[in-house]
């Protein structure tokens, strides 16, 4: 049986769209989805610790980080679970979201289920940017839209 969530994006000046998560027999997550509104270029696109938008996205935490490891690209060894690197929009303000990862289950005890999925204001440079933020955000700047990682009912 696979295991699916989704999350509805929304944010500030009309920011926003789904994110859709499907985890393989394997572990590994697959995530899709389109986010529209955004300036054309990369944006860091991240799972924080907390499911919490009382304030909005700025109650979601931290990037979402089970072994206290630095921040760092999706293909890294050191990386923050929640690691996901940018999405690239388009001219149009919008991205088709696919992409694969190991460290984001649904199930277990470092499920993702609950946390919040975020994009951000600017490109994330991958714990590589001698920023001091580098090593911490990817120094990806503010918090465009968020959304809550919850359970997918079964088709």
């Amino acid at each position: 049986m696979t295991i699916k969530a989704v999350a509805v994006l929304s944010g500030s000046e009309g920011v926003g769209g789904t994110v859709y998560f499907s985890q393989d027999a394997d572990g590994s997550t697959n995530v899709s989805g389109k986010l529209c509104g955004l300036k054309p270029g990369k944006h860091g696109f991240h799972v924080h610790a907390l499911g919490d938008t009382t304030n909005g996205c700025m109650s979601t935490g931290g990037h979402f980080n089970p072994k206290g490891m630095e921040h760092g690209a999706p293909e890294d060894g050191v990386r923050h679970a929640g690691d996901l690197g940018n999405v690239t929009i388009g001219d149009d303000g919008c991205v088709d979201i696919s992409m694969t990862d190991s460290q984001i289950p649904l199930t277990g005890e470092n499920s993702i289920i609950g946390r919040a999925i975020v994009v951000h204001a600017d490109e994330d440079d991958l714990g590589k940017g001698g920023h001091e933020l580098s090593k911490t955000t990817g120094n990806a700047g503010g918090r465009l839209a968020c959304g809550v990682i919850g359970l997918q009912a079964a088709a």
